[in-house]
């Protein structure tokens, strides 16, 4: 089952709500996120990346951080102004993006199914990630940031959902990166039919939010510690998306530099084992990878994995990281190695050719998106993907509802 509770959202007025909404604070750096809050005092981001405000060599995991979060958070509150609902309620968030649309709905859901694997994970959480925002959070007093969930899509959910999305809408806003975001709160004689239509779901699954999941049951820990009992900690804030709505785009990687190889030797190497072709920016199916290198496209196809290898050991980011990455690149573990770094692929391959034709990276892989079915098999078998293997598109906002604990 799927445990959804309503909750006391913290929210903005409808005409405050898209000055402070701001993209996730894991998807910019700080002089980003300064530039993207400078003139709006209202931008969440003053609260989710405190130290946009406070002097360019501050480390961003100093207490004075934290301070400033919290400091910010109490001006937020009074100046948007953010205001709590009375009665505990659910939300239906809708976000658009050109011609693709998914629907999703906003509420607490259990950290005790989270500890028990009914809220499923494919990725490692790193401790000083969960550290940072354990500790945010706790200054804070409030989860600000929704997990983004995933489900296998249910008739129940849709029917309380499409009656929901036909009144007016709480907020309508289009942001700056051309997302279009829709909240509506969900009447409260549907609340207990679309509790109810949960509790039938047999699992969640956490697309994107693992380190913000992991903190919030961390700060469970703090408040039962502290002899706190039960109480809104217990649950975390997310946004579940049914499965055939959930949009996955792919995680490119861009390396530094070939190591000992000069271009024709790398390429070379590659083709010793592997189809090689010219042109291609993009991979047209699950096994091809397209690398930009000097100037030119190439699709490689590197093949399927061995027979009963694992879900996650079959994408094609395991697949490039073991026949390319690893023995020609010398690129080891891919969490630590500074050799490589990852483009979104909202970004597109023109990010990729920038990058390289700049000098700032000497090859670059393109590839082929995760399916959010491969997401679920991979977590449903226990399993773990490789860092950087899937990006979602479009996101969440932080800072539209909130949930006090």
């Amino acid at each position: 089952m799927a445990l959804l509770q309503p909750f006391r959202a913290l929210r903005p007025t409808p005409a405050s709500a898209a000055r402070v909404a701001a993209v996730p604070y894991d998807v910019i750096n700080a002089e980003e996120a300064r530039a993207l809050a400078a003139g709006n005092p209202l931008s969440f981001l003053h609260v989710s990346r405190a130290e946009i405000d406070l002097p360019p060599d501050t480390d961003s995991h100093s207490s004075m951080v934290y301070q400033s979060a919290a400091a910010n958070f109490t001006r937020l509150r009074a100046q948007a102004p953010l205001v709590q609902e009375d009665e505990p309620s659910l939300y239906v968030y809708r976000l658009r993006l050109g011609s693709h649309e998914q629907t999703g709905v906003a509420g607490c859901y259990s950290l005790d199914e989270y500890d028990r694997n009914l809220v499923k994970k494919h990725e490692r959480t790193r401790p000083d990630k969960e550290n940072d925002r354990t500790t945010h959070l706790l200054a804070l007093g409030a989860q600000t940031g929704p997990v983004f969930l995933t489900y296998k899509a249910s008739q129940a959910v849709d029917v309380v959902v499409s009656r929901t999305t036909v009144r007016k809408p709480l907020f309508d806003f289009l942001a700056s990166d051309g997302v279009t975001h829709t909240v509506w709160p969900v009447a409260t004689e549907d609340i207990a039919e679309l509790v109810n239509a949960f509790a039938q779901v047999p699992a969640l699954y956490i697309a994107d939010g693992h380190h913000r999941a992991a903190s919030a049951a961390r700060a469970r820990e703090s408040a039962t510690s502290a002899g706190r009992g039960h109480g809104p900690w217990d649950a975390f804030l997310a946004v579940a998306f049914p499965g055939n709505q959930t949009q996955v785009l792919a995680y490119h990687r861009v390396i530094r530099d070939l190591g000992t190889h000069t271009p024709e030797t790398f390429m070379a190497a590659i083709g010793a084992h592997h189809t090689v072709r010219a042109g291609g920016s993009v991979p047209e199916r699950p096994g091809d990878v397209c690398v930009y290198l000097a100037g030119a496209w190439y699709t490689v196809t590197i093949g399927p994995a061995a027979v009963g290898d694992s879900e996650s050991a079959q994408l094609d980011v395991s697949r490039l990281q073991d026949a390319v990455l690893g023995p020609i690149l010398g690129i080891g573990d891919v969490r630590t190695d500074p050799r490589i770094d990852f483009v979104g692929g909202a970004r597109g391959t023109s990010e990729l050719e920038r990058l390289v034709d700049s000098g700032k990276a000497a090859v670059a892989f393109s590839m082929h998106a995760v399916s959010v079915d491969q997401l679920m098999r991979i977590s449903d078998e226990g399993g773990i993907m490789p860092p950087k293997s899937t990006w979602f598109e479009p996101k969440l906002r932080d800072g539209l509802l909130s949930h006090l604990i």
